[in-house]
């Protein structure tokens, strides 16, 4: 299988899965983990932050921190075309009884303008404005780099207007090899921030949510109320811990891998357009004399390989550490067959 449906397709190497073997264990829920102490700690410092706590996945990192942020009936606001809306099951409706307020922005990104817009007067008729929430890299946007400036300058606005802030870094660590920008500034300006570890940096579980001490003190709570409490997880952590040592600056082979699908899609009759690659994601719409993006998928599925459909003539492709030059090519070979 030629997998690029996403990055959270890639398995453990062999070297990640015996870092686990030998690793002290003890209980997380007493802080009696050695592994996951460091990993909390090691995270918390390479996003600015006083301190992290271990998650099952981002979306629990999204959620969580969504909950300490608001209270039921205040409005978030964010893109619309943020994983939060896309992608979570409807959970901050249902796990915190907020509503949404998404804008449109340019390649996933806002700007100060737009924030200042979109933040109401305090009204007894209106939703209290109460959440930020950005993303780095912008997935649905071709995994698009927000520049620093304007990334700092958004979360500025939204604090001074009295808001928290949230930054979704589930692909933040392909922001940082991308631009040499480290993650601790991308993050400077959010009261919280995440990384995943089960997208391009390979590992099998988790993400690390960070904030202050108050704010992971609330989301621990909320870690056990929701069913998140582990116990001894060195067994992923050992694997986090592994992956930061070794899959951080591999990235780049992603991105470049990504450039390269980009740049030969584009000689391709099927394909009318693709958004900018900057990291490891390639948006590639369908002209419209192709078959529908669903068809497509369903071509490709046949050649074995994937693909995500991100709209009716849209398809997300993302390199990853379980794909190289020779699954491009079957990629390249299966969509040149469509007539």
């Amino acid at each position: 299988m030629h997998d690029f449906y996403s990055d959270t397709q890639t398995r453990p190497t062999r070297a990640m899965r015996a870092a686990a073997l030998d690793v002290p264990l003890g209980d997380e829920r007493h802080d009696a983990d050695p592994a996951t102490l460091e990993l909390c700690e090691r995270v918390a410092e390479m996003l600015g932050m006083e301190a992290a706590l271990f998650l099952p996945s981002g979306t629990m990192c999204n959620e969580i921190a969504i909950a300490v942020h608001t209270r039921p009936g205040d409005e978030v606001i964010c893109t619309r075309e943020s994983h939060i809306i896309f992608a979570e099951s409807g959970g901050p409706a249902a796990l915190s009884g907020v509503m949404m307020h998404p804008l449109d922005g340019e390649r996933g990104m806002l700007t100060p303008g737009q924030v200042a817009a979109a933040i109401r007067p305090r009204s007894a008729h209106a939703p209290r404005s109460r959440l930020l929430v950005a993303e780095q890299t912008a997935n649905l946007a071709g995994g698009a780099v927000w520049p620093q400036d304007q990334l700092n300058a958004v979360a500025q606005t939204a604090k001074e207007a009295g808001l928290a802030t949230h930054l979704d870094g589930a692909r933040i660590l392909n922001a940082q090899v991308a631009t040499g920008i480290p993650a601790a500034e991308y993050a400077r300006g959010f009261d919280s921030a995440w990384i995943a570890f089960t997208k391009g940096l390979g590992c099998p579980v988790g993400a690390v949510l960070a904030g202050s001490r108050d704010f992971v003190a609330e989301a621990w709570l909320l870690k056990r109320r929701w069913g998140g409490a582990m116990r001894q997880t060195g067994v992923l952590t050992a694997m986090c811990l592994y992956a930061l040592d070794h899959h951080v600056a591999r990235l780049a082979e992603d991105h470049a891998l990504a450039q390269s699908i980009a740049e030969r899609l584009a000689q391709l009759p099927v394909i009318a357009r693709l958004l900018p690659v900057e990291t490891n994601i390639v948006i590639a719409d369908l002209a419209e004399e192709a078959p529908t993006a669903r068809d497509v998928a369903r071509h490709l599925a046949e050649r074995n390989v994937t693909a995500t459909v991100v709209g009716q003539r849209r398809l997300r492709i993302v390199t990853h550490l379980d794909v190289g030059p020779a699954d491009a090519d079957a990629l390249i070979a299966a969509i040149g067959d469509i007539g």
